[in-house]
Protein backbone atom coordinates (compact mmCIF):
# COMPACT_ATOMS: atom_id res chain seq x y z
CA UNK A 1 0.00 0.00 0.00
CA UNK A 2 1.27 3.42 -0.33
CA UNK A 3 1.53 5.31 3.12
CA UNK A 4 3.08 9.18 3.84
CA UNK A 5 6.10 8.43 6.31
CA UNK A 6 7.97 11.25 8.38
CA UNK A 7 11.77 10.55 8.23
CA UNK A 8 14.35 12.84 10.49
CA UNK A 9 14.89 14.06 6.45
CA UNK A 10 11.42 14.94 5.54
CA UNK A 11 8.68 13.23 3.83
CA UNK A 12 8.04 10.29 1.98
CA UNK A 13 5.38 8.20 0.23
CA UNK A 14 6.20 4.67 0.25
CA UNK A 15 5.07 1.59 -0.80
CA UNK A 16 5.08 -0.59 2.29
CA UNK A 17 3.10 -3.33 3.69
CA UNK A 18 -0.76 -3.81 4.61
CA UNK A 19 -0.72 -3.54 8.32
CA UNK A 20 -2.58 -6.84 9.96
CA UNK A 21 -5.22 -5.76 12.77
CA UNK A 22 -4.60 -7.52 16.27
CA UNK A 23 -6.79 -8.36 19.03
CA UNK A 24 -9.62 -5.37 19.81
CA UNK A 25 -8.64 -3.27 16.25
CA UNK A 26 -9.79 -3.12 12.38
CA UNK A 27 -8.27 -2.58 8.94
CA UNK A 28 -9.56 0.34 7.18
CA UNK A 29 -9.69 1.32 3.85
CA UNK A 30 -8.68 4.89 4.41
CA UNK A 31 -10.78 7.17 1.75
CA UNK A 32 -9.47 10.25 3.63
CA UNK A 33 -7.01 11.71 6.17
CA UNK A 34 -7.19 15.44 7.59
CA UNK A 35 -3.83 16.79 8.77
CA UNK A 36 -2.79 18.90 11.95
CA UNK A 37 -0.16 21.26 12.78
CA UNK A 38 3.16 20.08 14.72
CA UNK A 39 2.48 16.56 13.01
CA UNK A 40 5.94 17.69 11.30
CA UNK A 41 7.73 18.40 14.62
CA UNK A 42 7.80 14.42 16.44
CA UNK A 43 10.67 13.58 18.23
CA UNK A 44 13.24 12.08 15.89
CA UNK A 45 12.66 8.73 18.38
CA UNK A 46 9.35 8.33 16.75
CA UNK A 47 10.09 8.06 13.12
CA UNK A 48 9.58 7.23 10.83
CA UNK A 49 6.17 7.56 11.35
CA UNK A 50 2.72 8.07 9.48
CA UNK A 51 1.40 11.11 10.26
CA UNK A 52 -2.88 12.30 10.44
CA UNK A 53 -4.84 11.41 13.22
CA UNK A 54 -8.32 11.94 11.68
CA UNK A 55 -9.44 9.61 9.01
CA UNK A 56 -12.82 8.27 6.79
CA UNK A 57 -12.91 5.41 5.29
CA UNK A 58 -14.38 1.60 5.38
CA UNK A 59 -13.68 -1.05 7.78
CA UNK A 60 -12.54 -3.82 5.83
CA UNK A 61 -14.37 -6.95 6.67
CA UNK A 62 -17.64 -5.54 7.49
CA UNK A 63 -18.07 -2.90 4.61
CA UNK A 64 -19.16 -0.14 7.16
CA UNK A 65 -18.41 3.41 6.12
CA UNK A 66 -16.16 4.50 9.78
CA UNK A 67 -14.50 7.96 11.01
CA UNK A 68 -12.35 8.21 14.07
CA UNK A 69 -9.88 10.11 15.50
CA UNK A 70 -7.08 7.37 16.67
CA UNK A 71 -4.85 7.84 19.44
CA UNK A 72 -1.73 9.56 19.49
CA UNK A 73 0.82 6.89 20.78
CA UNK A 74 0.51 5.24 17.49
CA UNK A 75 1.13 5.54 13.84
CA UNK A 76 -1.41 7.45 11.73
CA UNK A 77 -3.14 6.90 9.07
CA UNK A 78 -2.28 9.19 6.24
CA UNK A 79 -2.25 5.42 3.70
CA UNK A 80 -4.55 3.77 1.91
CA UNK A 81 -4.57 1.28 4.80
CA UNK A 82 -4.48 1.77 8.63
CA UNK A 83 -5.39 -0.39 11.50
CA UNK A 84 -7.55 1.50 14.27
CA UNK A 85 -8.79 0.24 18.00
CA UNK A 86 -12.71 -1.03 17.21
CA UNK A 87 -12.91 1.32 20.42
CA UNK A 88 -12.73 4.64 18.28
CA UNK A 89 -14.13 3.93 15.20
CA UNK A 90 -17.82 5.61 14.86
CA UNK A 91 -20.20 5.14 12.02
CA UNK A 92 -19.77 8.11 9.66
CA UNK A 93 -22.28 10.84 9.71
CA UNK A 94 -24.53 9.77 6.38
CA UNK A 95 -24.48 13.26 5.17
CA UNK A 96 -21.04 14.19 4.62
CA UNK A 97 -18.49 12.68 2.25
CA UNK A 98 -15.57 10.72 3.36
CA UNK A 99 -13.71 14.19 2.85
CA UNK A 100 -16.05 16.07 4.90
CA UNK A 101 -15.95 13.61 7.38
CA UNK A 102 -12.09 13.20 8.11
CA UNK A 103 -12.16 16.47 8.96
CA UNK A 104 -14.60 16.70 11.90
CA UNK A 105 -12.44 14.52 14.63
CA UNK A 106 -9.85 16.65 16.06
CA UNK A 107 -12.26 20.05 15.75
CA UNK A 108 -15.33 18.17 16.54
CA UNK A 109 -14.16 16.64 19.64
CA UNK A 110 -11.95 18.99 20.96
CA UNK A 111 -14.92 21.37 20.91
CA UNK A 112 -17.31 19.03 22.32
CA UNK A 113 -14.93 18.03 25.21
CA UNK A 114 -14.06 22.02 26.09
CA UNK A 115 -18.16 22.95 25.64
CA UNK A 116 -19.75 19.88 27.56
CA UNK A 117 -17.28 17.74 29.43
CA UNK A 118 -14.82 20.93 30.67
CA UNK A 119 -17.24 23.72 30.27
CA UNK A 120 -20.73 22.38 31.44
CA UNK A 121 -22.21 24.42 28.70
CA UNK A 122 -25.87 24.10 29.26
CA UNK A 123 -28.65 25.77 27.27
CA UNK A 124 -29.61 29.38 27.18
CA UNK A 125 -26.02 30.32 28.63
CA UNK A 126 -23.59 32.81 26.95
CA UNK A 127 -20.44 31.28 24.79
CA UNK A 128 -17.28 32.95 24.00
CA UNK A 129 -15.53 31.15 21.24
CA UNK A 130 -12.07 32.78 20.57
CA UNK A 131 -10.56 31.77 16.81
CA UNK A 132 -13.96 31.59 15.82
CA UNK A 133 -13.43 31.25 12.15
CA UNK A 134 -10.19 28.61 13.28
CA UNK A 135 -10.53 24.87 12.41
CA UNK A 136 -11.69 23.95 16.27
CA UNK A 137 -13.62 27.31 16.58
CA UNK A 138 -15.92 27.23 13.84
CA UNK A 139 -17.36 23.61 14.36
CA UNK A 140 -17.29 25.35 18.30
CA UNK A 141 -20.01 27.68 17.41
CA UNK A 142 -22.02 25.12 15.83
CA UNK A 143 -21.76 22.75 18.33
CA UNK A 144 -22.75 25.54 20.73
CA UNK A 145 -25.84 26.95 18.93
CA UNK A 146 -27.14 23.43 18.18
CA UNK A 147 -26.78 23.34 22.05
CA UNK A 148 -29.21 25.75 22.56
CA UNK A 149 -25.82 28.22 23.62
CA UNK A 150 -25.90 31.60 23.35
CA UNK A 151 -22.44 32.50 21.46
CA UNK A 152 -21.37 36.39 21.69
CA UNK A 153 -18.62 38.20 20.72
CA UNK A 154 -18.09 39.72 24.62
CA UNK A 155 -17.95 39.17 27.55
CA UNK A 156 -19.99 38.78 30.08
CA UNK A 157 -20.06 34.96 29.35
CA UNK A 158 -20.64 32.03 31.27
CA UNK A 159 -18.15 29.69 29.12
CA UNK A 160 -15.14 30.66 27.17
CA UNK A 161 -13.40 28.50 25.16
CA UNK A 162 -9.79 29.65 23.71
CA UNK A 163 -8.80 27.91 20.55
CA UNK A 164 -6.36 30.69 19.84
CA UNK A 165 -3.96 31.78 23.20
CA UNK A 166 -2.98 34.96 23.78
CA UNK A 167 -5.43 37.37 25.40
CA UNK A 168 -8.17 35.14 26.87
CA UNK A 169 -11.75 36.84 27.47
CA UNK A 170 -13.56 36.88 30.93
CA UNK A 171 -15.42 34.18 32.02
CA UNK A 172 -17.63 31.77 34.47
CA UNK A 173 -15.73 28.68 33.03
CA UNK A 174 -12.58 29.33 31.28
CA UNK A 175 -11.18 26.24 29.20
CA UNK A 176 -8.29 26.67 26.53
CA UNK A 177 -7.04 24.10 23.78
CA UNK A 178 -4.12 26.88 23.06
CA UNK A 179 -1.91 27.34 25.88
CA UNK A 180 -1.79 26.01 29.64
CA UNK A 181 -3.51 30.11 30.96
CA UNK A 182 -4.19 30.94 34.99
CA UNK A 183 -7.78 30.40 35.86
CA UNK A 184 -8.50 27.85 32.65
CA UNK A 185 -8.90 24.46 32.22
CA UNK A 186 -6.35 23.31 29.66
CA UNK A 187 -6.52 19.94 28.09
CA UNK A 188 -5.53 17.59 25.39
CA UNK A 189 -7.92 15.91 23.14
CA UNK A 190 -8.60 12.78 23.68
CA UNK A 191 -10.56 9.72 21.32
CA UNK A 192 -14.10 9.30 21.89
CA UNK A 193 -16.36 6.82 19.71
CA UNK A 194 -19.65 8.13 22.21
CA UNK A 195 -18.83 11.62 21.31
CA UNK A 196 -18.49 11.00 17.50
CA UNK A 197 -21.88 9.69 17.39
CA UNK A 198 -23.29 12.69 18.78
CA UNK A 199 -21.25 14.64 16.34
CA UNK A 200 -22.49 12.66 13.46
CA UNK A 201 -26.19 13.36 14.38
CA UNK A 202 -25.42 16.84 14.36
CA UNK A 203 -24.00 16.40 10.99
CA UNK A 204 -27.04 14.20 9.89
CA UNK A 205 -29.63 17.18 11.07
CA UNK A 206 -27.69 19.61 9.43
CA UNK A 207 -26.19 21.39 12.66
CA UNK A 208 -22.63 20.69 11.48
CA UNK A 209 -20.58 20.97 8.81
CA UNK A 210 -16.81 21.11 8.37
CA UNK A 211 -14.87 23.62 6.54
CA UNK A 212 -12.45 22.46 3.94
CA UNK A 213 -9.76 24.46 2.99
CA UNK A 214 -8.18 22.45 0.04
CA UNK A 215 -7.39 18.22 -1.24
CA UNK A 216 -4.64 17.06 -2.28
CA UNK A 217 -3.48 12.97 -2.85
CA UNK A 218 -1.36 11.13 -0.92
CA UNK A 219 1.50 11.95 -3.80
CA UNK A 220 0.78 15.46 -3.06
CA UNK A 221 1.32 14.98 0.45
CA UNK A 222 4.32 18.03 0.92
CA UNK A 223 2.43 20.34 -0.72
CA UNK A 224 -0.46 19.41 1.47
CA UNK A 225 1.48 20.06 5.04
CA UNK A 226 2.97 23.38 3.44
CA UNK A 227 -1.00 24.81 2.72
CA UNK A 228 -1.47 23.87 5.96
CA UNK A 229 1.39 26.00 7.16
CA UNK A 230 0.32 28.73 4.57
CA UNK A 231 -1.54 32.28 5.76
CA UNK A 232 -5.10 32.75 4.67
CA UNK A 233 -6.19 29.35 5.39
CA UNK A 234 -9.67 28.90 6.05
CA UNK A 235 -10.96 24.61 6.95
CA UNK A 236 -9.10 21.24 7.00
CA UNK A 237 -6.71 20.48 4.94
CA UNK A 238 -7.67 17.06 3.67
CA UNK A 239 -5.70 14.45 2.06
CA UNK A 240 -7.91 12.64 -0.48
CA UNK A 241 -6.35 9.12 -0.05
CA UNK A 242 -9.28 7.45 -2.76
CA UNK A 243 -8.41 9.23 -5.24
CA UNK A 244 -4.25 8.97 -4.82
Amino acid sequence: MLAVRLHPEGLEVEDIPVPAPGVGEVLVRVHAAALTRDELEWPSDRLPAIPSYELSGVAVESGTEVYALTPFDRDGVAAEYAVVPEAVLAPKPAALTHIEAAAVPMGGLSAWQALFVHGHLARGERVIVTGASGGVGHIAVQIARAAGAEVVSDPPADVVFDTAGGSIPAGDRVVTVAAEAPGATFFVVEPSRDQLIELARLADRGELRPAIDSTFPLGRAREAFDRLAARGKHGKVVLDVAAS
